[in-house]
């Protein structure tokens, strides 16, 4: 039993613990009620106040082992300002292609009659080519003998693209530089049949799995519909088919970052203006519009990038043979172009976080070269689907992109041919046309520039919030 003097004290205590509760509650909400309120973002719901476009993109990719924070460091500190420079040289900035080849898949639906789809050819480039009259461009007869044998070298099973024959009369050359890849206005079924097809018949998936896209649902791009209901079967399958969507959505991802980065805000008196386009970056990535895809997306493009940076690592033997030149008949400029290249290669070598390539294909013998085959088959097909896209600059830039994909995987799947190749000498056993030279270091290029372009619009989302 208490006395009274024990029972005060047990009543004061208690007092003392409630009035101390309620003024650490009351102090608590006075705080905030007088701190700043923050503004409602557009697409925001009360369930997703931290669901923004990037504070999700963050940590582990699936995979493989590194993470997104390390990738961004190296690519805006390391790559990004060098491969800017690298090309702008003139070695990377002519990149021929035919634009003409009709669609092979549905009848041809014509072209884009925006103007902003039109590409501008550089036809003089190729008379120079043929007649060797331009010194910043022609080649030598040693180098075009070289080129000769290296094209008539018959290594198809290689390639992962279907190359332009360079001697086809409609096959043009283009100045990249003034046909940059920005937003067109293309878009509307036309687009969506293109991306249909590359998500539906080429990626692999379980096949009892099928489910239209649909162009007109609100909210909803090419993505949306597929990866919705694609992503609960994605871990069913093998690494390798696993791999070919990620590197399909990342390169989707990419060129969709590009057209919100330089989309058409303003067209008056006829001076474009062009510049980073917030709301149709959200409504591409931002999870609230899409579903909690966003952030998927994003991390597929990582991905692409690592694959991608990897097949830089393990290319660059091939460069370094001091009779390899990047060949323009400046012979002051090639020799800077290939320093510069060198040092970009280099780079990529000192990332510490490559994805391993050595885990695919690795299995039973027999069914991993079907499985490789099946994997060349569905990309080559895909280099074709982008014959049917309308808009001759997305087709240039799609093209190029899916080239210099197509390169870097059959750079990694010929290290044991990069291995052996001769010091001094041209080797049969792995060769490097022009073209695929000029698609890899743009096409990855590009992906340098996406991965900066989302620091960008970070701070942007930064900034309105």
């Amino acid at each position: 039993m208490l006395n009274a003097t024990q029972t005060r004290g047990l009543l004061v205590l208690l007092l003392s613990l409630f009035c101390g509760h309620f003024g650490w509650g009351w102090f608590q909400n006075n705080a905030k009620s007088k701190s700043p309120q923050k503004e409602p973002v557009y697409g925001e719901t009360p369930d997703s106040q931290d669901q923004s476009c990037l504070c999700h993109l963050t940590g582990d990719l699936d995979d493989c082992f590194c993470d997104i924070e390390s990738i961004d460091v190296f690519n805006n500190f390391k790559i990004d300002p060098h491969i800017r420079k690298l090309v702008e040289r003139d070695f990377f900035r002519y990149y021929k292609v035919n634009l003409k080849r009709p669609c092979p898949f549905w009848p041809d639906e014509g072209q884009c009659s925006i103007k902003d789809c039109h590409v501008e050819p550089c036809p003089e480039v190729r008379k120079c080519i043929k007649t060797c009259q331009f010194p910043s461009l022609c080649c030598s007869n040693q180098t075009k003998e070289a080129f000769a044998d290296w094209a008539h070298h018959d290594d198809a099973q290689d390639h992962f693209c279907g190359l332009d024959d360079e001697m086809s009369p409609d096959a043009e050359y283009v100045d990249l530089l003034l046909n940059p890849e920005r937003y067109t206005g293309y878009k509307g079924p036309s687009a969506w049949r293109v991306w249909n097809s590359i998500y539906e018949e080429n990626c692999f998936k379980p096949r009892s799995v099928y489910r239209p896209l649909n162009p007109l649902a609100p909210s909803r791009g090419a993505f949306s519909t597929f990866t919705q209901f694609f992503r609960v079967q994605l871990h069913c399958l093998c690494l390798e088919k696993r791999v070919f969507y990620r590197l399909i959505s990342g390169l989707h991802s990419s060129i969709n970052i590009h057209l919100c980065a330089e989309y058409l805000l303003d067209e008056g008196w006829g001076k474009s203006v062009w510049g980073p386009n917030l709301h149709e970056f959200r409504q591409r990535f931002d999870p609230a519009e899409t579903k909690g895809e966003g952030t998927r997306r994003l991390k597929n493009l990582y991905f692409l990038y690592l694959i991608e940076l990897r097949a830089l690592s393990k290319v660059t033997p091939y460069f370094e043979r001091s009779f390899i030149n990047l060949y323009t008949g400046n012979s002051q400029e090639d020799s800077s172009t290939k320093e510069l290249l060198l040092q970009v290669l280099n780079e990529t070598k000192a990332f510490p976080m490559h994805f391993d390539e050595s885990s695919m294909f690795a299995g039973h013998k027999i069914e991993s070269k079907t499985l490789k085959e099946e994997f060349r088959l569905h990309f080559k097909n895909i280099s074709r689907i982008m014959d049917c896209v309308g808009c001759s600059k997305c087709r240039l830039w799609g093209t190029l992109q899916t080239q210099g994909l197509g390169t870097a995987l059959r750079i990694l799947f010929s290290e044991k041919e990069i291995k052996k190749l001769p010091e001094n000498s041209p080797s049969k056993g792995f060769q490097l046309t022009r073209q695929e030279i000029v698609a890899l270091l743009n096409g990855f290029a590009r992906l340098s520039t996406s991965i900066k372009e989302l620091h960008n619009f970070r701070t942007l989302l930064k900034d309105q919030r």
